[in-house]
């Protein structure tokens, strides 16, 4: 018998609370147990675990929030929580909240709750997946469309099949300074080239097969400035947010405010090239008079160092509270590793408004002459989608009134991590101290086009437009899938993507689906058969089928949603079929195993089955066309297992075709191929020029020869290229577009 009293005097710290162990039960491998304290006012750590755990309220008031929704602790309640749910234990009252709690590990328990479909997990709570909104000075190239897009489409595409009540939203991001660098370029407006291209890009997403279920276009929204401003007030009446005179840089010709592209130079953290207020490579802020070497894009002058005066925000006070709110949702390494780095810094005032004409105005007679930031201003715009869904939904979302159970989902590419995963949460808790905003995040890398990063200064990017078509999309997203650029940067090749097309869709997907076709129209006039006799060989086979069901499942699931996995799950699916079909095919024309070879077919069917219905994340048209020809609906609930089709159903798959014939990607060839290869041609004194696919490795270059190509492009271009970079994987092509980007710049200041 062990008999344990609540005992105050032995209490310790534990997960932001009080906490003591009930001797003879806690252990390090069987059940442990334990007794706590909440004190009034206090609540414990947010944190999630592989144990399973009750709580029993022995004395006091408060509640548990679990998802986001709130339930009611109070003596005699009884809380059991599974393995990785979150909970928080909050009390609400006057009294100390008292409890007990027991906690074991229950590995079968633990596995179902890692395995379950995602959908589960966001219960009725609505679920609003944003992906970041793209600016309005140029049309979407793969590299875009790779990224947040495809990400955040399939991502709620998988949600509804389960389920979940999930949004896609997005927005034109008028007020960034690059719509003003773009209007310039092209003599208009910057209304009037935001609105332009903002039209391009919800057509090009169309054209993705990316419906919308928002899209705010922020300078054509009337409700928006407003909105905003009011918002913008919530920062500066908390005290926090407030004008700061700082160090800031200006054009040393005209005197004008430089940020963001206006001012070029060296990250001050990384050393990389960088324009002003982030660095893409470390994913850094820099508060531009910080840059190294800095230039302007405004003149040729040297820029000079003064002071300005901005509305700021102190971010190195919100460590605590950025650690907390990453411990809510889903936050990959490499954003909590950001903020580890920032907040290792023992200052960073962030402005949060900047001198400029092109944005929206705060009320405040201090921001008279400056526009809010429309990096800060991004994070009410978020809300103002909400809300401007809400009302079509007719539902009372409000954008000054954040509720706790919107479950938020972000999209975005790694050089917006600083504004997403650290300023957003860090304003949301100034403007609107009592909402807990509950975010996944959801991060990708660069995608390169041929070794180099897509660009539209150098024309280096295969646009939207160029590539989608009825016939193209399924191809397009199916290979954006397999190698958009998830944890690491990735390489979209041409040559690839003409292979994928041509021996993986065409040649094993297509072949295999109107083969079997063909053999259904044969042997069974066209109608699906019923299973015979099973070998052990079929159920294994079955059995397969169900393991790559589960795979793709998390492949696409909540926490870990990744495009790669789901695309090669899906090969996968399709070529353990192909061998499948292959052995079973030696009998298959044999009296004797007639009902085996029924079998074997009903399960070739049951996997086109299966594959019609879990590719509709990812290639909706694909799959609704193999359900189409399967006589099934199009696909519209996720499977929780595999099914055989209905015996005489009517198969009319040896008609069916699913993916254009391949045909080439054009795109221009980077800028200085030509120079780069005379270059080359001079310096390793060859007979004729080489191919546009060759490294300087595989052409016998030396190093003292790539020492003189270095000089002869610093010397053409004003471009220093690494010997260790000559002497790489690049080939030459890619190699001219490493070279035009550096040399852009050089460029755009020649221009101006």
């Amino acid at each position: 018998m062990i008999l344990s009293s609540y005992d105050e005097g032995v209490l310790h710290e534990a997960f932001g609370i009080d906490m003591s162990s009930i001797e003879g039960i806690a252990g390090s491998q069987g059940p442990g147990a334990g007794w706590g304290r909440v004190a009034p006012g206090v609540s414990s750590e947010l944190h999630r675990h592989d144990e399973t755990e009750f709580f029993v309220i022995v004395a006091g008031r408060g509640e548990f929030e679990v998802d986001g929704e709130r339930h009611p602790a109070v003596p005699g309640t009884v809380a059991l929580f599974e393995p990785f749910e979150t909970h928080v234990l909050h009390n609400t009252g006057a009294d100390d909240l008292v409890f007990v709690t027991q906690y074991w590990r229950d590995a079968e328990r633990a596995a179902r709750a890692a395995t379950a479909p995602a959908g589960t997990g966001f219960g009725d709570r609505p679920v609003f997946v944003f992906s970041t909104p793209p600016t309005p000075n140029g049309d979407l190239h793969l590299g875009h469309l790779s990224g947040p897009y495809l990400g955040a489409d399939a991502f709620v595409r998988f949600q509804r099949m389960n389920g979940a009540r999930a949004w896609h939203l997005t927005g034109s991001d008028d007020f960034q300074s690059y719509v003003v660098g773009a209007a310039e370029r092209d003599g208009n407006t910057p209304a009037g080239t935001a609105a332009h291209f903002s039209a391009e890009i919800a057509a090009t997403l169309e054209l993705m097969d990316i419906p919308l279920d928002q899209y705010t276009v922020t300078n054509a929204d009337a409700e928006y400035p407003d909105g905003l401003r009011e918002f913008f007030t919530r920062l500066v009446d908390s005290g926090t947010v407030a004008p700061k005179a700082a160090p800031a840089l200006f054009d040393g010709e005209t005197g004008a405010y430089l940020y963001e592209v206006d001012a070029k130079g060296t990250c001050p953290t990384c050393a990389a090239g960088t324009s002003g207020n982030i660095c893409e490579e470390c994913g850094e802020p820099n508060l531009v008079v910080d840059l190294v070497a800095p230039r302007s894009a405004r003149s040729q002058a040297a820029p000079r160092t003064g002071t300005a005066t901005r509305f700021s925000l102190p971010l190195h006070e919100f460590e605590d509270e950025i650690a907390a709110h990453h411990r809510l949702g889903r936050v990959p390494v490499r954003l909590r590793d950001l903020a580890r780095r920032l907040f290792a810094r023992p200052e960073l005032d962030i402005p949060v408004s900047h001198p400029a004409d092109w944005g929206v105005r705060p009320a405040e007679e201090a921001g008279a002459d400056q526009v809010i930031w429309v990096w800060p201003e991004m994070s009410y715009g978020f809300l103002h989608g909400i809300q401007a869904l809400g009302r079509r939904l007719d539902q009372d979302w409000r954008a000054a009134e954040p509720a706790a159970d919107w479950k938020i989902v972000h999209f975005f590419g790694y050089d917006n991590s600083f504004y997403h995963g650290v300023l957003y949460p860090a304003l949301y808790r100034v403007a609107y101290p009592d909402w807990t905003p509950d975010i996944d995040y959801h991060v990708n890398e660069f995608y390169l086009l041929e070794g180099a990063k897509f660009s539209t200064s150098r024309r280096h990017a295969i646009w939207g437009k160029e590539i989608l078509g009825a016939d193209t999309v399924d191809a397009v997203r199916f290979f954006l899938s397999l190698t958009r650029p998830e944890g690491r940067r990735t390489n979209f090749r041409r040559e690839e993507y003409q292979r994928v097309l041509t021996e993986t869709l065409v040649g094993t997907w297509e072949h295999w689906l109107t083969d079997l076709g063909a053999r259904v129209r044969k042997g069974y006039d066209g109608a699906a058969p019923d299973a015979g006799n099973w070998t052990p060989e079929q159920t294994a086979f079955l059995a397969r089928l169900g393991a790559r069901l589960t795979a793709v499942t998390g492949a696409l699931g909540q926490a870990g949603f990744s495009l790669n996995q789901a695309a090669a799950e899906l090969d996968g699916i399709v070529r353990d079929t192909v061998r499948f079909a292959e052995l079973e095919s030696l009998t298959a024309d044999d009296a004797r195993w007639r009902a085996e070879a029924r079998t074997a077919v009903a399960l070739e069917l049951a996997a086109a089955k299966l594959l019609a219905r879990v590719a509709a994340p990812v290639m909706p048209r694909f799959a609704a066309r193999l359900s189409a020809a399967l006589g099934l609906p199009e696909p519209a609930h996720w499977p929780t297992s595999v099914e055989l089709l209905a015996p005489g159903t009517e198969v009319t798959l040896a008609d069916a075709v699913f993916f254009a014939a391949p045909a080439a990607v054009a795109a221009e060839p980077p800028e200085h191929l030509g120079l780069l290869t005379d270059l080359v041609t001079e310096a390793l004194q060859l007979a004729e020029r080489p191919a546009a696919d060759a490294t300087l490795i595989d052409l016998g270059t030396s190093s003292l020869q790539a020492v003189q190509l270095q000089y002869q492009l610093l010397t053409a271009l004003d471009v220093d290229v690494l010997v260790d970079e000559l002497l790489g994987e690049h080939d030459l092509t890619a190699l001219a577009g490493l070279i035009g980007e550096r040399a852009a710049t050089a460029v755009v200041e020649a221009a101006a």
